[in-house]
């Protein structure tokens, strides 16, 4: 990716909270590796999503009561823009001092890095509308070419193989034969490599999507470098 362009990253909730706990080690990782890449000029847009945060709300508030699809989204959407401020926090001497909430007006997208800063940190918009979508909405609005998704897999499988032993990795995959995997429709709390709607709006936009595991530092630097890396490209 030139360095013209903004880096576009989609991070998994499940990265920067698993179950055992806030990662602080990855986190810490993770901000040397983007804080080396901004002293090269680099730009980022980093987007949190909820993980396993937002299903474990929806799980303790779905034994209480029946939740609509509305009122999971809500809490997932809520989920997200704790973990992104965390990652605000984390890179407070870099970021724009607000999340971004609203990844529909270019303007507003803009004045994140109006007076210098180097990172947008962005969180969940509204119901129906997953971080991954978030991530190809502002890719689009910035003219980015590319979304990383660091996720906790390092591979997309053509079916799932923590139930199939004959599930088998793919290092490229075209967006129609990505789509006949994932689906087309979106449903809150959905653990999908790409969400379906987001993978819709990527193909539309001509968006070129790296799935990888986000713990793998050192992969995520190759990525940067245009090296050969592990992981999933869908385009």
């Amino acid at each position: 990716m030139p360095k013209s362009e903004y880096y576009v990253i989609s991070l998994g909730g499940s990265l920067i909270v698993p179950k055992t706990g806030i990662d602080w080690k990855f986190l810490k990782q993770f901000r040397e590796l983007i804080v080396k890449e901004i002293k090269k000029n680099t730009k980022f847009i980093i987007i949190a999503g909820g993980g396993n945060t937002a299903r474990d709300y929806q799980a303790a508030a779905g034994k209480v009561t029946k939740l609509t699809n509305d009122d999971k989204d809500w809490i997932g959407i809520h989920s997200t823009r704790l973990n992104a401020h965390l990652i605000k926090t984390i890179f407070r001497k870099y970021a724009h001092p607000r999340i971004n909430k609203n990844p529909r007006t270019k303007a507003d997208i803009r004045e994140h890095f109006q007076k210098g800063e180097k990172i947008m940190v962005a969180a969940g918009w509204r119901p129906g509308w997953s971080t991954d979508y978030v991530a190809t909405i502002l890719a689009e609005r910035m003219g980015a070419k590319t979304v990383i998704n660091l996720s906790n897999i390092k591979y997309v499988y053509n079916k799932d193989p923590n139930k199939h032993q004959t599930a088998k990795k793919i290092k490229k995959i075209s967006w129609p034969d990505f789509r006949k995997i994932v689906g087309n429709k979106w449903n809150p709390g959905l653990n999908a490599p790409f969400d379906p709607v987001a993978s819709k709006h990527a193909e539309e936009q001509g968006l070129k999507v790296i799935i990888t595991e986000g713990r793998n530092i050192k992969n995520l630097e190759k990525i940067f470098k245009g090296e050969k890396f592990q992981g999933t490209v869908i385009k």
